[in-house]
């Protein structure tokens, strides 16, 4: 299994603690590498930022031209080589608290479960999993409801 260090912040929202957080991305992301198959020297770091709408949305607009809150931003690293010693940068999920919060009341979902599922959907992008054709969609939707499951998790598109 390879080693992924998950670094998590917290900006704004009212989001639980950093240590509860921490967990919850630890189980997401760890589940999710295993479901896509990391091999051991496929590991890295991943920077987890939970933030709000009015964040996310600066951030939303900068970079895909959409001045609109959303609920998980995902920026791949470029490839390139870590210094001596650092783990290799594997990208940055943002996610934000009052859409998440809104969506997960709106659907009737568990708050953590749907977080869970933001957190791997942003993971499986830095890892280079998109949704842009119904072909991409398909295989990445399959991949959130694998690893969903090993969580016990219901189907977030059920």
């Amino acid at each position: 299994m390879p080693e992924i260090l998950i670094e998590v912040a917290v900006e704004a929202g009212d989001w639980a603690s950093e240590a509860a957080l921490q967990a919850l991305a630890n189980r997401a992301i760890g589940a999710a590498a295993s479901v896509i198959g990391l091999e051991p020297d496929e590991g890295g770091a991943v920077s987890l930022l939970f933030t709000g709408d009015a964040e996310i949305q600066v951030l939303n607009r900068e970079w895909r031209g959409k001045d609109k809150p959303t609920n998980v931003l995902s920026f791949p690293a470029p490839d390139m080589l870590a210094p001596g010693g650092e783990m290799q940068p594997l990208g940055d999920v943002i996610v934000a608290y009052e859409t998440v919060a809104r969506e997960a009341a709106e659907e009737g979902k568990q708050f953590d479960h749907h977080l869970t599922h933001l957190i791997v959907h942003g993971f499986l992008h830095i890892m280079g999993y998109d949704h842009e054709t119904e072909e991409e969609a398909e295989e990445m939707e399959e991949l959130e409801r694998k690893t969903l499951q090993t969580l016990a998790i219901r189907d977030p598109y059920a």
